[in-house]
Parts: C-alpha cells; sequence; structure tokens
C-alpha cells in the first residue's frame, strides 16, 4: 500500500471516517464494511458504513448492521440515527441526512468497487468532500479508476474482506480484531471464495480463516446464516428457474438461466433472492461458461461464471457494459428485451465457439 506511513499518521488521531461498499452489495462487500467499522472505533474513530441501495435479509445478522445507513430519497430516518442534538427533531430524508454528514467527513473509504461508478449515487458525495478530506480504496477487481489518494487494491486477492485484514495487519493491530470483526471477514471470505472452492482461494485466505477460527469463530453458524436461510418464496423461485428458465448449449459448453420480470414478480423476488443461481448452471458436467440474465423495469442484469482460461471479465466488459473477475463477472443492458439479450449472448456464443471449446 502506498503512503502507508502517511495514513498511519492521518489515522492516529479520531477522525469521522464514512464507508462505502457498491451497489446491492454482498456478503463480501457488507461484511468488509463492517469488519473495517468494528476495527476503526476500537480506535475511538465516529464511523457511518453507507449504502447506495438495500441488500438481502440473510446479511443482516452480521454485528452492527443495524447501523448501516441507507441511501433513500424518499425514506425518512428514525430519530436515534440522526444526531445526539437532533433526537427531538422531526425525522429527516435519509439522502438529506447523508449529505450533511458527508460534508463534514474526514475519511472516506471505499470498499470492494474500483470504479465510483458503482456506487452510484454515493459518488456524487465525493466531489463536495471537504477539502482536506481524504479516499481510501480497498478493492479486488479490474478496472480501477485513479480517484483515491491511498489504496490497497490487489486483483489477485479473494476477498475484499481478504484485504481488510491485510490493512489491519499493515496497521500493526490485528490484535484488535475481536468475534464481530472475525466473523464479518470471515463472511466475505467463504462467499468471495465460494467455501473456499474458487481458484483465487490461496494458502494465505486459509491462514486468515484459521485466526479467525482460533479467536472463537463459529462457522457453521455463519454458513447457516448466509446459505441455509431462504424464504419460501425464494425457494420456489430456485425450483421454477431450476426447472422452467435453463438452457443448456452444449456446442459451446454453456448453459444460462433467464427470469423475465413477471418471473420476478410472481415468485415476489428480493434483493438477494438470485445470489448464487448462476452457479447451478456452472456445476453442470461440460459446462464452462454459465449465466443469469435478470430482466427490471429499468434494465437487464447478467452476472457470468466461468471455468478455466474464459474471461468472463472480457465478455461482460467489451459486451455488456460491466466488469470484474476472470472467472466471475456482472454487466447490464439497458433500452432492449429480455429476448434480444438473451440472442446477442447466443450470437457472441457463436463467435466465441473456438475458445469455449478450447479446454
Amino acid at each position: 500500500m502506498q503512503n502507508l506511513s502517511v495514513l498511519k499518521d492521518l489515522l492516529a488521531t479520531p477522525r469521522r471516517v464514512m464507508i462505502f461498499p457498491h451497489q446491492r452489495p454482498d456478503a463480501d462487500a457488507l461484511g468488509s464494511c463492517l469488519a473495517l467499522k468494528h476495527y476503526l472505533e476500537k480506535k475511538n474513530h465516529q464511523v457511518w458504513v453507507v449504502s447506495p441501495t438495500e441488500y438481502p435479509d440473510f446479511l443482516k445478522w452480521m454485528p452492527q448492521n443495524e447501523q448501516v445507513l441507507i441511501w433513500d430519497e424518499e425514506a425518512k430516518l428514525i430519530p436515534a440515527a440522526q444526531e445526539e442534538a437532533q433526537k427531538e427533531a422531526e425525522p429527516i430524508i435519509a439522502a438529506q441526512y447523508i449529505r450533511q454528514l458527508a460534508a463534514q467527513i474526514d475519511v472516506f473509504f471505499c470498499l470492494d468497487f474500483s470504479d465510483p461508478a458503482r456506487m452510484s449515487p454515493l459518488d456524487t458525495l465525493l466531489p463536495l468532500r471537504k477539502p482536506d478530506a481524504k479516499i481510501v480504496l480497498i478493492d479486488h477487481h479490474g478496472g480501477k479508476k485513479d480517484f483515491a489518494d491511498f489504496e490497497l487494491w490487489k486483483v489477485e486477492a479473494a476477498a475484499t474482506a481478504e484485504l481488510i485484514y491485510d490493512f489491519i495487519d499493515l496497521m500493526g493491530e490485528t490484535h484488535l480484531i475481536d468475534l464481530a470483526t472475525a466473523s464479518c471477514i470471515y463472511a466475505g471470505i467463504v462467499t468471495d471464495t465460494g467455501s473456499f472452492k474458487f481458484p483465487s482461494t490461496s494458502s494465505h485466505v486459509h491462514q486468515i480463516a484459521a485466526q479467525m477460527i482460533e479467536r472463537g469463530l463459529d462457522t457453521g453458524a455463519i454458513h447457516r446464516a448466509i446459505y441455509d436461510n431462504s424464504s419460501e418464496d425464494r425457494l420456489r423461485l430456485l425450483g421454477f428457474v431450476l426447472s422452467k428458465r435453463l438452457k443448456v448449449l452444449k456446442e459451446y459448453k454453456t448453459a444460462y438461466f433467464y427470469l423475465s420480470l413477471r418471473d420476478l414478480q410472481t415468485y415476489k423476488s428480493r434483493s438477494g433472492d438470485t445470489e448464487g443461481i448462476v452457479n447451478y448452471a456452472l456445476s453442470l458436467a461440460g459446462v464452462n461458461l454459465a449465466a443469469i440474465f435478470l430482466e427490471y423495469e429499468k434494465e437487464i442484469r447478467i452476472s457470468f461464471r466461468s471455468h478455466g482460461a474464459f474471461s468472463v471479465a472480457k465478455l461482460a466488459t467489451q459486451h455488456f457494459f460491466g466488469g470484474g473477475h476472470h472467472n466471475a463477472a456482472g454487466g447490464r443492458l439497458q433500452g432492449m428485451p429480455l429476448k434480444t439479450a438473451l440472442a446477442r449472448f447466443e450470437k457472441l456464443l457463436e463467435e466465441n465457439k473456438e475458445a469455449l471449446n478450447a479446454y
């Protein structure tokens, strides 16, 4: 990490800190934010985690989740979320409160994304920061933009939560990692490594997990909270997509799912309900590329997964206005029906047939 000594000096005295994840934060994004919050609060900093959007209910077990502020142009904050002096006042709009707070922040941490567009609309807060406010980036995604004063950026890392541990270690303060911090770090690592099965899983990752367990972590409880906490609607949605919305294209070693807006509405899909479904397609024998297409009112969101040499990050970046990792990426399309998006994808498969069948 460049200029580490300067950052250490900056954080040597109590500061007002705001931490951002990306839109629709997953376990790695939220876990990294809350782990960093726990650590910084032990150093007597005032810390706020602000999410640009809501996130799945199965992540709300994380310690201090209830303190996360959600950007919303309409919803009002309960008085308890406001400053002490304002608690007797009428609740204010969440977005208004966050804007006012951001103008007083000394240090902004941006976690699990490397392009401010991924935190929209919160990216509008950064140009309005105090002249002496600093930005710290901690991330493992490609496509980095140069917007931070300090960076801990490593695309080889399995998870941003891994880098949060490394950051605390660089600060020489791993002794401050308590059980709450450990649970958030572990949640980010276990999900972004696919329970330690993805190629990015390193010996270093296992060593971090071991240290978290040594702090008394109940790994089984975390697995149950994340993976065994489905609603009935989510389970029925999974059954529907597996039986009715799977297409296998053996000639391209590809399988994909798709869900229309009507499908999602029928099964009352909520944030996180489609998380991980794409992996079922990748689990098919002979399949090296998997995708899921989700139709929403304003856009189609796509998740890609792959085995081996085929880069879904390149596919997402070049054709779907997205990006990500070599074997796990995402994208989006606007202004076209779902049927057209699927046809576009299949045409790309034909163009990449040789590469898809090369391994």
